[in-house]
């Protein structure tokens, strides 16, 4: 009988919070759990007990209240694109933001302002009307807050910095249910944490972001040398960032030209090193300052084009696509690219399990470099290189093997590296030095914080920083 009371009472309360909620409450039973509960990584399954689509800030409240009167694991899920899987959680509420996708930009303030489930495509589309861009990630799919709340570094990094370093306010629901205003003049110690903290600290509904005039065409350089011709190539790519002015944006990645249209079928499963980098300025010049990566060797493939930024946005799209792969994702901070560096990783590439798998190394500085560690909670920004790791792969039973090479292929990197990680990049978050490592010197002010807005943890899958922690203990007790 007790059990029954248990169970009775237990649906009057999910049906009066339902009522609550302009958005839709989905459960186990309803038609939709099944897509409502799916995110990007193919490999999280996870089935929570239920998902919250929220309309607008007035939702996302009453979720917060409930997980909290209940004791609910709670997850906040925006663009769906958390490579650990963090926007989901097995019988807990997840709040879904896929719902809250409205853009709007001022002109005249060369602002824009977007609700927490928007992805970067919502954005570009509305800001390339006029030629401007918020600087974003290189995956159009990938949601902006997850971006903007782990620091976020794209195509226009050096140039206009990070998108953490654009971000002018941002409205938080916080875990005592209050709707507040984070900007350098109200809650200023919540803005400096939203900065790249990650979603410790309450769910942002909506961000508003600087605008720059880039586009509508840009300059790209995307030539495709054979995997062997490594040692000459980066050479070269060194040689070239080494002065490049900051509205050139490159990066190299070793990859493998998959079976798709658009790709040569002679050159389909061959192993390649592409120099990618954006020119962000007028398109003439990029053409013209880009050549150089272009004649680093003899490409088998040339990529290269002035194309609408909108489409640069989306060319790695394909490659990444939501819920038929799965990833388990790592970076790190490099200290310097020599030779040595760049034969480690070569070697690492050539042993990888999945050919889907891929290595980048994004060169840094410009604008991104300029900003002091103190001044947003992503950290140092002094490294001149960030490598990504990046296991992507098909079936269930090759996981092991995958995550393992990756874990693997980073802790052989840790020596060239500067000791900080990208917060965005975690694995499955399984590493307990990874949190301190992505913040390093500002760990102790963002425990501060966490304290202040939500000291019992309620949003705690993340890249976690607990409220119970302290110098002295070095984890929480």
């Amino acid at each position: 009988m007790a059990s029954q009371t248990s169970t009775s009472s237990r649906a009057n309360s999910i049906q009066e919070f339902a009522g609550k909620l302009h958005g839709e409450l989905i459960q186990p039973s309803d038609p939709a759990y099944d897509e409502a509960r799916r995110v990007w990584n193919g490999m999280i399954d996870r089935r929570p007990a239920l998902v919250a689509r929220c309309r607008g800030a007035a939702d996302v409240v009453a979720c917060v209240k409930f997980a909290a009167d209940h004791g609910l694991l709670l997850a906040v899920r925006g663009g769906g694109h958390n490579v650990a899987g963090f926007g989901t959680c097995d019988g807990g509420l997840v709040i879904d933001l896929s719902a809250m996708r409205g853009v709007r930009v001022d002109r005249e303030h060369l602002t824009v302002r977007a609700e927490g489930g928007a992805t970067w495509a919502d954005i570009d589309r509305e800001t390339q009307a006029f030629g401007l861009a918020a600087p974003g990630g290189i995956v159009s799919t990938t949601g902006i807050a997850g971006l903007t709340l782990g620091g976020g570094q794209g195509w226009l990094r050096r140039t206009h910095g990070m998108t953490c370093d654009n971000l002018i306010s941002a409205d938080v629901v916080t875990a005592d249910g209050q709707v507040l205003v984070a900007s350098e003049t109200k809650n200023a110690d919540l803005f400096w944490a939203l900065r790249g903290g990650g979603g410790n600290f309450g769910v942002v509904t909506s961000f508003e972001y600087r605008l720059h005039p880039v586009g509508p065409m840009v300059a790209f350089a995307g030539p495709v040398y054979p995997m062997e011709q490594t040692a000459q190539v980066m050479a070269g790519f060194r040689d070239f960032v080494a002065d490049a002015p900051d509205e050139i944006n490159a990066s190299a990645t070793w990859w493998t030209i998959p079976a798709l249209p658009g790709f040569p079928e002679d050159l389909h499963g061959q192993a390649v090193l592409i120099t990618g980098a954006l020119f962000a300025g007028p398109a003439t010049e990029g053409e013209v300052r880009l050549m150089p990566l272009r004649q680093l060797a003899e490409p088998i493939l040339d990529l290269s084009a002035t194309l609408p930024y909108t489409a640069l946005q989306q060319i790695f799209d394909p490659f990444f696509p939501p819920g038929q792969l799965r990833y388990y994702w790592k970076s790190l901070y490099l200290a310097g690219l020599g030779s040595e560096v760049v034969d480690e990783i070569e070697a690492w590439i050539h042993s990888r399990p999945s050919s889907l798998s891929m290595a980048s190394v994004w060169v840094l500085g410009g604008a991104l470099g300029r900003v002091d560690g103190g001044a947003t909670a992503t950290g140092e920004r002094g490294a001149p290189y960030l490598l990504e790791i990046l296991a992507n792969w098909a079936a269930p039973e090759e996981t092991e093997p995958n995550v393992t090479w990756a874990r693997s292929f980073f802790a052989a990197m840790e020596r060239f590296g500067t000791g900080k990680t990208n917060l965005n990049f975690p694995g499955l978050g399984e590493d307990p030095r990874f949190v301190r490592a992505a913040f390093g010197r500002n760990y102790e002010r963002l425990v501060e914080v966490k304290r202040e807005y939500d000291p019992a943890n309620l949003f705690r899958l993340n890249q976690n920083i607990d409220p119970r922690d302290t110098a002295e203990l070095g984890t929480g007790g």
